[in-house]
């Protein structure tokens, strides 16, 4: 399978995809007027075959075979931006709620070989989602951004990483990216960045 990686700036607008890449620090009106506390953003394809087809089945039906396959995407794409410094995983957690409905938590399933096949550490016990919230798939950017307002909180005794690398599974407005960042950020991290393994167009 072909990893598609998209330009870090890709990402710089939070609203929708870029159809080009812009070069940083260009960014539109509404993201100049609406800081990011996301340094950069990577995705290791965007969300087409065969993506689109495996991240559902790992997601909604515990299929953590394509979960695998997955993390060997994100791996082959990110291996070039281990060696840039420290940096530390952190999973982008479920509501304990939602955790037991599904029974995993696919971001960690995702950062869990990821963190053993790059060598960078992985902190899954600090960040929290502090209250569950709605499904996102239905609301608008917008109503996505105050969905996710205050929903993600570190709990952990120790501060986070200086430097954390957020992992997720598709990004599509990135709004939920961008509230546990915010967290991250009041709790103490310096730089936060975040790969996924999919970007919405």
């Amino acid at each position: 399978m072909r990893a598609n990686a998209i330009p870090a700036n890709v990402a710089t607008h939070e609203d929708q995809a870029a159809p080009v890449p812009l070069a940083p620090p260009d960014r539109c009106g509404a993201c100049r007027a609406r800081a990011s506390p996301l340094r950069e953003v990577r995705a290791a394809s965007l969300y087409r075959a065969p993506l689109d087809r495996l991240l559902p089945r790992f997601k909604f039906h515990h299929d953590l075979a394509a979960g695998r396959l997955l993390a060997t995407t994100m791996a082959a794409a990110f291996a070039p931006l281990a060696g840039r410094g420290a940096a530390t995983l952190i999973p982008v957690p479920l509501h304990r709620s939602r955790l037991r409905q599904r029974g995993y938590d696919q971001a960690l399933e995702l950062a869990r070989p990821l963190s053993r096949r790059l060598g960078l550490p992985l902190r899954a016990n600090g960040l929290h989602r502090a209250r569950d919230t709605p499904p996102q798939s239905r609301l608008d950017a917008a109503q996505r951004r105050r969905n996710l307002r205050d929903a993600f909180a570190w709990t952990a005794d120790a501060p986070p990483p200086a430097h954390a690398i957020l992992i997720d599974d598709v990004m599509t407005t990135g709004a939920t990216l961008h509230a546990a960042a915010q967290a991250l950020q009041r709790a103490g991290a310096q730089r936060v960045d975040a790969w996924v393994c999919a970007r919405t167009l």
